[in-house]
């Protein structure tokens, strides 16, 4: 990279408080990133009140994820041309509306339907809480920031489950969606009085770019889901073949692009950027996957109601809410690979604990054990990846950054959510659990006594996938560079004094 590449963005001369208007955005971000995993408790019930397979019900968090994961790339820059609040105002006014559509459907088609305006609202706003919080905070600052900004992604992750088990017995499955509403009224009036209007800048949009990766991701998530279902018929791997093409023409047509396309893959030249785009959309995938064989296993096995199931989630959350703010204080003191590799490492050690634990006669306190270490490690990665993410770049990039860390999250997450569909059918089938499409035996409802084990032992398996994702995170934090902004280390103190 040359100079003006790598050289730290210069703080803000705008005038307003930033903290506050950082913790209205997180309001809106937290909320959206809820949803992601908040249908995950209530999949089963979803599954007997609509009558629905399993796989049709898992398109209704993929095609959340799906819909927020496209037009991501594209929404960075759009916050960068028309302001990147009141494209994120507008953005959270889609989601809160669409929210209010999913409450009020009736069948799981129209359902997926509502999910995917509901992700379109998602889209407009997520990129512009990055984006936003890099050109307010100075740059002593932003480490702190982002670290809010990453706790906040990591919290959500497990607090989602936890809500919606709690809504899905207390009120009906609706609820899961109806909360929003409130929520989303009180994160419009924070975001409109405390977020600054911020100067904006000329962009020229890469509309084929967008149409190339709309494509190919559709084609590669759909692909993935319904293969199972359809005996991986030839049709199916055209699709997934034909995904990979236009990935690979996508990624060219950005290479070729001179004017301004949409994703500068000058970014990747930072090491640490495009680490922390590994390790990111690992952990989308497995924010996305481990839930549902979780789920199932609770109430299908240990005849859990969604409440009771959700708190088997309980000492993860609350671990990563407790070490959010020591965790935010080490992102400017220590090298992001010593932080996020122990986050992995524990993560990794605790989620195969837990692996072990899923069997019939596991009694609380002992799948409780596991998710606390998962909990630890969690809080060491959250943060620390979204603070390394950008702290390198310019700040003319702030929005394409923002764009393509959050669409590789996303990325991560619509594939961890189709191939755990995938393995969940798969390994029912193969126990003798499922019908043709792999739905399971019971819905919601505890399997027979007889079925237990090999319902378990099918759930087990099935999370060897965000196994495998905390591994390769591992892996590619390990190639963490120190930072190179005087925000790191003891520049960091040394502003913070001034």
């Amino acid at each position: 990279m040359t100079q003006s590449q790598t050289a730290a963005p210069a703080a803000p001369t705008i005038d307003f408080k930033p903290w506050p208007a950082l913790f209205a955005l997180v309001l809106g971000f937290f909320m959206i990133l809820v949803d992601m995993t908040i249908v995950t408790v209530a999949t089963p019930t979803i599954m007997d009140k609509l009558h629905a397979s399993s796989t049709d019900v898992i398109w209704v968090t993929s095609a959340y994820m799906l819909a927020y994961a496209v037009p991501v790339l594209i929404t960075g820059r759009l916050g960068d041309r028309f302001g990147s609040k009141y494209l994120y105002l507008a953005g959270l006014t889609v989601f809160t509306l669409a929210s209010l559509w999913c409450g009020l459907t009736a069948t799981v088609g129209a359902l997926i339907i509502a999910r995917v305006v509901q992700g379109l609202g998602a889209s407009m706003m997520t990129p512009q809480t990055m984006a936003i919080i890099t050109r307010i905070f100075p740059a002593h600052q932003r480490g702190s920031a982002m670290a809010v900004w990453g706790a906040t992604a990591g919290v959500a992750m497990v607090v989602g489950p936890i809500a919606g088990g709690v809504l899905t017995d207390a009120f009906g499955w609706e609820w899961i969606f109806f909360v929003n509403v409130p929520v989303g009224v009180i994160a419009f009036a924070a975001a409109f009085k405390l977020v600054p209007s911020l100067p904006t800048h000329p962009h020229r949009f890469d509309w084929l770019g967008v149409a190339l990766s709309g494509a190919a991701m559709f084609l590669l998530c759909f692909g993935i889901q319904e293969g199972h279902q359809h005996h991986w018929a030839g049709w199916i791997i055209a699709m997934i073949a034909g995904g990979l093409v236009l990935f690979v023409v996508f990624v060219l047509w950005q290479r070729m692009n001179k004017r301004e396309p949409l994703v500068p893959l000058g970014l990747f030249e930072d090491r640490n950027f495009s680490v922390s785009n590994v390790a990111i959309t690992c952990m989308g995938s497995i924010g996305a996957s481990f839930g549902f064989p979780l789920m199932f296993y609770a109430q299908g096995v240990r005849g859990d109601n969604p409440t009771q199931a959700a708190l088997l989630m309980f000492p993860m959350a609350i671990m990563s809410i407790l070490l959010a703010k020591f965790v935010g204080g080490l992102t400017d003191r220590l090298h992001p690979r010593l932080i996020t590799g122990f986050g992995f490492a524990v993560s990794l050690i605790g989620f195969l604990y837990l692996m072990y634990e899923i069997r019939p006669e596991a009694a609380v306190w002992e799948i409780a054990i596991p998710m606390v270490l998962i909990g630890i490690g969690n809080a060491f990665i959250w943060a620390p990846t979204a603070a390394t993410a950008n702290r390198n770049l310019p700040m003319h990039l702030a929005g394409a950054g923002a764009g393509v860390y959050n669409a590789t999250r996303q990325v991560g997450s619509v594939l961890g959510s189709a191939a755990i569909a995938v393995l969940m059918a798969s390994r029912l089938s193969a126990h003798h659990l499922g019908g043709g499409n792999g739905s399971p035996e019971g819905g919601a409802n505890q399997v027979p006594a007889f079925l237990a084990h090999p319902f378990a032992q099918a759930m087990q398996q099935a999370m060897w996938l965000p196994a495998a994702a905390y591994a390769l995170g591992f892996i590619a934090v390990m190639f963490y560079e120190k930072p190179k902004h005087e925000g790191f280390g003891g520049a960091a103190a040394a502003g913070a004094g001034h």
